[in-house]
Formats: C-alpha cells, sequence, structure tokens
C-alpha cells in the first residue's frame, strides 16, 4: 500500500490571467500529464496521485502538496502546467528518501526552488 501522495488541484487556472487551456482547467492538464509518466515510473507503487477539488491557493495555479506519514507536507503553486510533471515526479523521489518530507530549495528541479507555499509538520507523535 502506497504511503507517500502527490495531491494535484484540478480546479486551478492554467495560468493567474488564463482559466482553460484547449477547453480545460490548468489542474486537469497537469493531472494528465503526471498519470501519463507515472504509468512507467519506478516509484508507482509508493506513491497515490490523487487529484482534490481544491487546494485554496487560487493565487497561484497550478498548484501541488506532497505528505506522508511522520513527514512533513509540502505545497507548491506557481507551477506551468504544461511543463511541470517531469520535475514534479523527480521531486516526489526526493520526497520519498527523505527521512522528514524536507527537500532543500537548491537541491529541488529548478520549476520549484520557488513557489513553495507551505511546509506543515507532521502532527505530534
Amino acid at each position: 500500500m502506497a504511503q507517500h501522495a502527490l495531491y494535484i488541484c484540478k480546479s486551478c487556472y492554467f495560468s493567474p490571467t488564463q482559466r482553460d487551456y484547449m477547453g480545460e482547467r490548468g489542474g486537469i492538464h497537469l493531472l494528465k500529464q503526471l498519470l501519463n509518466l507515472s504509468e512507467k515510473w519506478s516509484l508507482q507503487s509508493e506513491f497515490v496521485i490523487q487529484e482534490v477539488e481544491c487546494l485554496s491557493a487560487c493565487n497561484r495555479p497550478c498548484v501541488i502538496a506532497l505528505t506522508a506519514p511522520n513527514k512533513t507536507s509540502l505545497m507548491f503553486g506557481d507551477l506551468p502546467p504544461l511543463l511541470s510533471a517531469e520535475a514534479i515526479l523527480q521531486l516526489c523521489e526526493q520526497y520519498h528518501v527523505s527521512c522528514d518530507g524536507i527537500v532543500p530549495r537548491q537541491e529541488r528541479p529548478k520549476v520549484l526552488q520557488k513557489g513553495i507555499l507551505a511546509r506543515i509538520p507532521p502532527p505530534p507523535t
């Protein structure tokens, strides 16, 4: 059973100024790309890739979040939906091997070095 989760906001606009692209929201484009790439991904069984209705960061589309038990949860915005999927899966790999969920900014893929919206510590044990 997968212990890690990648959440993608399916309601995110394509960009801060453009709601849809080719009839779909940016979050849907990003989700489709991630699901397509994840079919051949080595960590496919370790992660649940889950769409969510809204991650409430509407001014910063597109938005994703990573979470796992006993790890800091991470949330990112300002992601270009057609250009971010590979970098997101690379970040997932870094997050997976991290013991606490922290992936230092300078080690993250370039598109994810900015745009961090939240670092939420795990619940106390």
